[in-house]
């Protein structure tokens, strides 16, 4: 049996953000590979790892062919989490370099995500984190989730809620806070009654997310040239509104 985060420190472990902090220090300014990744984060490492794959699926940085690949990679250590086995990926993707751009955009944007999770992460309900029995589940809801992220759905939330799921479980082991570990729990089960929704509901319940929830978060989507957009001529009014008058006369400035 393994520790799920990787082993015990003997110093006082970073947060979150100084761990990424590390990592952008070390590795941001030249294509990287996941395993040195691994090896800059040391004891926490695939914990770690989780959250950075999982960031790109909540913010607008474009991942075009990536997005299969992040999932898959998230699934796998999900399922060797679940089983307490060691933390296991194939060399193909442990050597695979990631664009230094790209490493920068998504370590920076985790450091961001990191400080203001922080803000509300800290050690409390511990034993939900160290009691060993409890970490087969939450791997599998890593693993479940990844799964998912794998499935490519054109739909508002499909990634979004997901990706989340992963974030708070993953900080909620690195920190050991059990109120993260509950509120992972409540967004692997709302992603599961999501896509149920979606898989029950066929076509009707699709449509009906993309009409209420479609362009939410395009962060490509701009305001109209003559926003605010004008009433349309057909509006219709309430019939007892009194017409409005067209012979008032001008108004002048008060002296």
């Amino acid at each position: 049996m393994i520790d799920l985060t990787g082993g015990i420190d003997q110093a006082p472990p970073r947060r979150l953000s100084g761990e990424i902090e590390v990592l952008l220090a070390a590795l941001s300014e030249r294509p990287v590979t996941l395993r040195e990744i691994i090896a800059v984060t040391h004891s926490r490492a695939y914990t770690l790892l989780l959250i950075l794959l999982a960031l790109p699926f909540c913010l607008p940085i474009p991942v075009p062919g990536l997005s299969t690949a992040l999932g898959a990679v998230i699934s796998l250590i999900g399922l060797r989490l679940s089983l307490r086995a060691a933390p296991w990926l194939p060399a193909v993707v442990l050597d695979a370099r990631v664009p230094s751009a790209k490493v920068g955009l998504i370590l920076r944007g985790a450091l961001k995500v990191a400080r203001g999770l922080e803000v509300f992460l800290k050690p409390r309900l511990c034993f939900l984190v160290d009691y060993a029995v409890l970490h087969h589940f939450y791997g599998a809801m890593i693993c479940v989730s990844g799964l998912l992220l794998l499935l490519p759905l054109p739909i508002p939330f499909s990634n979004l809620i997901p990706a989340v799921a992963v974030i708070f479980l993953s900080a909620a082991i690195i920190e050991r806070d059990g109120y993260f570990i509950i509120a992972g729990t409540i967004m692997f089960v709302f992603t599961l009654a999501f896509f149920g929704g979606i898989f029950f509901g066929g076509a009707a319940m699709v449509n009906w997310i993309r009409d209420w929830f479609g362009g939410a978060f395009d962060p490509m989507e701009r305001l109209p040239e003559n926003f605010p957009l004008p009433l349309p001529a057909d509006l219709p009014l309430p019939a007892d509104l009194p017409p409005v008058p067209t012979d008032l006369p001008p108004v002048t400035p008060e002296q």
